[in-house]
């Protein structure tokens, strides 16, 4: 099988899987809620879901250093279909338990595809494009799989979306299975000085929690706003929906960006990005808010993309999954607590603070990047196994 095989294995199962998750982020909380009547309950569903990553974030990633990445991966999705289907023994408290654990399993998963991919398609050109196809997955998968979630939850039952979040973990699984047994790729693998390399991983951690809080906030506001000033939910769906082709966008713009060096793509996606919630909560027309959506979808993908390539790129990969499971522990910092702040900020204050306050940090943010993160460049090669990887 060819690389561009085993990638369309890869990202097919990702893809299915995801999917089938993102189902049941409406549908878990709804049906707590009709357990149990309580909106703290319901929202201990959010803390059961967070909580692993908080904990077992970079002690997975040593481990999945050590171990196979595609065992891994198929014994994760194995062990996440498993703890979804404990959902219907149907208590809260079975819940819960049941989400921690598939969040278990996601904290396993998720360093060791990050560190497996540039093991399948390389370190050059052909990484830039298999991380903008998956970010444009994730971007229109969160956009649809709440919303089919519901209406499946309100049509067919608990039941019924549980049964395709477990198939969906059993698919990608055996998607893994089929691909090849491969290794890190050493000819192409792109080295910078220790020295450089540090200073890199220093920088781009607390600058991607930086940005990471500040869009947490922007999108927990974006709901509310839309209902308040854009007319309803009919509009709101129209702006996500914008969204969505902003992702698709996204991956064009992610392919150009291994002509630049990493600090002049960070710094203008994340200023573009800024300034695209800053017009997006000042429009009090749909099709300015849309515009503006697109624009936030476009560059706020590079923003996730670039510096995990460039962190893909230039660490060993034998220790590619801890530096990756370092990264994905603040990401769910970072997401936490700007859900939490951003509301509260708006309650608080006013809407308007809120997101403007938020879009200020995300572009104060990308002015430190721009002066801070190292000027040394990782120009993407390209090798013959490379050539026969096309997105």
């Amino acid at each position: 099988m060819s690389v561009r095989g085993d990638f369309r294995l890869l990202w097919s199962g990702r893809t299915i899987s995801l999917l089938g998750s993102w189902m049941l982020v409406v549908a878990v909380p709804a049906h707590v809620f009709e357990l149990t009547g309580s909106v703290f309950a319901t929202g201990m569903t959010l803390a059961a879901e967070y909580l692993p990553a908080l904990v077992l974030g970079p002690v997975a990633g040593m481990l999945v250093d050590r171990w196979d990445r595609r065992r891994v991966m198929i014994t994760a999705d194995l062990f996440r279909a498993g703890a979804v289907a404990a959902m219907l023994i149907g208590t809260p408290t079975a819940i819960y338990a049941a989400v921690v654990a598939e969040s278990v399993g996601a904290v396993a998963f998720r360093p060791a595809a990050q560190a497996h991919v540039p093991a399948v398609v390389g370190t050059g050109t052909a990484l830039t494009r298999a991380n903008s196809w998956n970010a444009v997955t994730d971007g229109v998968v969160r956009l649809a799989g709440p919303l089919l979630g519901g209406v499946l939850f309100a049509w067919a039952g608990f039941e019924v979306l549980i049964g395709l979040d477990v198939a969906s973990y059993l698919i990608s699984a055996a998607a893994i299975a089929c691909t090849r047994k491969t290794s890190a790729p050493k000819a192409d693998r792109q080295k910078l000085a220790p020295k450089t390399l540090g200073q890199l991983e220093r920088v781009l951690l607390p600058l991607t929690g930086v940005f990471l809080a500040a869009n947490a906030a922007l999108s927990a506001l974006l709901v509310p706003f839309g209902m308040r000033n854009l007319g309803g939910s009919t509009q709101v769906g129209v702006v996500l929906s914008a969204l969505g082709v902003g992702f698709l966008g996204g991956a064009v713009l992610v392919r150009w960006s291994d002509r630049l060096q990493l600090r002049t793509v960070l710094a203008g996606a994340q200023l573009a990005t800024a300034g695209g919630f800053a017009v997006l909560f000042s429009a009090r027309e749909l099709g300015i808010a849309a515009a503006a959506a697109v624009v936030i979808g476009a560059f706020g993908s590079v923003t996730v993309v670039a510096p995990q390539t460039a962190v893909q790129r230039s660490t060993d990969n034998d220790q590619l999954g801890r530096v990756s499971a370092v990264f994905l522990t603040v990401e769910a910092v970072a997401t936490l607590v700007g859900a939490i702040v951003g509301p509260w900020v708006a309650e608080s204050v006013s809407m308007h603070f809120a997101a403007m306050g938020a879009a200020v940090v995300a572009a104060v943010g990308a002015l430190v990047g721009a002066v801070t993160v190292p000027r040394a460049s990782l120009p993407a090669r390209r090798s013959n196994e490379q050539a026969d990887f096309h997105a």
